[in-house]
């Protein structure tokens, strides 16, 4: 913690030297707060899908071209109406007529970081779709600090992967940065740096688009890319698609992006009363997603009705599973870390206990460890060691009553469940990675889960309520608000407590249906395909205008 601290005390007091080996504090001639909340859902098909009625944070956008040429969008929200403007930076709405259905291959530049899996996620999904309406591009992801920053930048990746098995330090990290101090020193130290190697960089590319997926792959790449415009003769357009989803850093926030694209209507106040960015280069969406979920998402439409509920009972026996079960799908992210084990245990024991039956599905990633475990774990006797430790926590509990101090040992998660009937016929299904995600969550009927953007938004765009078990402080904090402000889940972190609620919601179908639709509201599966129509668009304007 010592080390990392230092390393931003560093760049706050300029110690660090610049490309030119001059120490910037030796050189007088050089020249969070967390928010967010909600994600936009979007009812209009390009093709042949749908999404939501409601958003979350916003109502439903729907994506037209008009005749008039210009790139319209509808907002419901009761809070604002936008206009999906085109930019301000040269482009008139005849010129974006003209290039409205030319496809022509494009060169993709995208930035990011391996700081979390969501932000090359969100790049993958945009990807695929410029090469299913843009037949023959190419895309490309760059890191550009990790592999032409100075220090501290290009340990980025490996700072964030400590920090964040370490949640109070990134959380104090976190907010320490998310202020426009840090703001300011790191955007001058950033371009008097790295700013040379970052502009060879992208030249290097010769992108017809840069996309930037990462709040610190925005201000000096933004930058170097304008510098190179101007050398080149030609507009490079440069987008930004903000890819958190209840809270945003103000580094995502640059005003003189061509556009710039959120998931939420309070992701959108904040980069307009913090970044400055004007209306017209601010777009709300919704997140973008890998495309399987849009082509499950058409097919299964809601999962309450009956066409829903014979698609998810076939999707059950597709993968493997009873038709006729109740599914929980346990994701512990692409390692699988954190408590599976023990939520397994408690979910297993719940269910049983209460004549619940289920099967429970869960994704160990590459933890083989976990998933040779529970094939192998026998669950009576997890069963017969939750009962004696619940009584156990039942005595303590009485004790700690009469004596007005809490017992040495007590815990809340032991005296959770009074009944046991123990009638439930509970399938553990251990999986290692899947490729089949959206299929899964089709199949799943609640997922439990981290409280990841992407996984959010994913499990929304097929209406499958959540219970959350976890999240990292700072950007993820606003990701719990989204589902219990729009009612498609629950925060839980003691595994006990996870399987109670879990099993209360199986026994509850109107909750269930209730939650499952809040979540087909705040969903848009769509969110890429829109994303890309815009941006595509505008780039081939910007081609067409280059070449005159």
């Amino acid at each position: 913690m010592r080390r990392i601290s230092s390393l931003w005390l560093s760049i706050l007091l300029g110690l660090i030297p610049t490309e030119s080996g001059v120490a910037l504090a030796s050189s007088s001639n050089n020249k969070f707060r967390s928010a967010g909340r909600g994600f936009a859902s979007n009812s209009h098909t390009f093709d042949n899908g749908s999404g939501g009625s409601n958003g979350i944070g916003t109502s439903i956008f729907d994506f037209a071209i008009s005749r008039g040429g210009a790139t319209k969008s509808k907002s419901r929200s009761d809070t604002s109406t936008q206009a999906f403007a085109t930019n301000t930076a040269g482009i008139d709405a005849s010129i974006l007529e003209g290039s409205a259905e030319e496809k022509r291959p494009l060169k993709v530049l995208f930035l990011s970081s391996d700081t979390g899996g969501g932000h090359r996620a969100s790049a993958e999904a945009l990807g695929k779709q410029f090469l299913i309406q843009y037949p023959g591009s190419t895309y490309e992801l760059a890191d550009l600090w990790t592999d032409h920053g100075v220090l501290p930048y290009r340990t980025l990746v490996n700072t964030y992967k400590h920090m964040s098995a370490h949640p109070l330090q990134w959380k104090i990290f976190y907010h320490l940065s998310n202020t426009k101090l840090n703001e300011v020193c790191a955007n001058l130290h950033s371009k008097l740096t790295c700013g040379r190697r970052i502009k060879d960089r992208l030249k290097s590319h010769d992108p017809d688009v840069i996309i930037s997926v990462h709040p610190t792959m925005n201000h000096t790449p933004l930058v170097k890319t304008q510098q190179l415009s101007k050398e080149l003769g030609k507009h490079i357009p440069f987008f930004t698609v903000v890819t958190d989803l209840g809270s945003g850093h103000c580094m995502w926030f640059e005003k003189n992006v061509d556009k710039l694209y959120v998931a939420s209507d309070r992701l959108y106040k904040l980069a307009r009363r913090r970044g400055g960015t004007p209306p017209e280069r601010l777009v709300l969406t919704g997140l973008p997603i890998r495309h399987g979920f849009a082509v499950q998402a058409e097919q299964l439409g809601d999962r309450t009705s009956s066409q829903g509920k014979d698609y998810q009972r076939n999707m059950k026996v597709e993968l493997g599973m009873d038709g006729d079960k109740p599914v929980v799908l346990v994701m512990g992210g692409g390692e699988g870390v954190g408590s599976l084990s023990d939520i397994v245990n408690e979910l297993y024991a719940e269910l049983y206990q209460q004549g619940v039956d289920a099967t429970i599905c869960v994704v160990c990633g590459r933890n083989e460890k976990l998933k040779e475990d529970l094939l192998t774990r026998d669950f009576d006797q997890v069963v017969r060691d939750i009962k004696s430790k619940r009584r156990t926590g039942r005595k303590r509990r009485f004790l700690s009553r009469i004596f007005r101090r809490k017992a040495k040992g007590d815990s809340e998660e032991m005296v959770l469940t009074e009944n046991s009937t123990g009638r439930g016929q509970i399938t553990v299904v251990p999986l290692g990675f899947v490729s089949k995600v959206p299929e899964y969550m089709v199949a799943a009927d609640i997922l439990v889960s981290k409280a990841g953007p992407g996984t959010i938004a994913e499990a929304a765009s097929v209406g499958l309520p959540v219970m959350m078990t976890s999240f990292l402080p700072g950007q993820e904090a606003g990701n719990v608000e989204v589902v219990l402000e729009k009612g498609f889940g629950a925060y839980k972190h003691r595994p006990a407590e996870i399987a109670n609620v879990v099993t209360s919601w199986l026994q509850n179908d109107e909750l269930m249906a209730s939650m499952s639709k809040a979540a087909l509201a705040a969903g848009n599966p769509h969110a890429a395909d829109e994303i890309v129509r815009d941006i595509g668009q505008q780039t081939v304007a910007w081609m067409n205008l280059n070449e005159k």
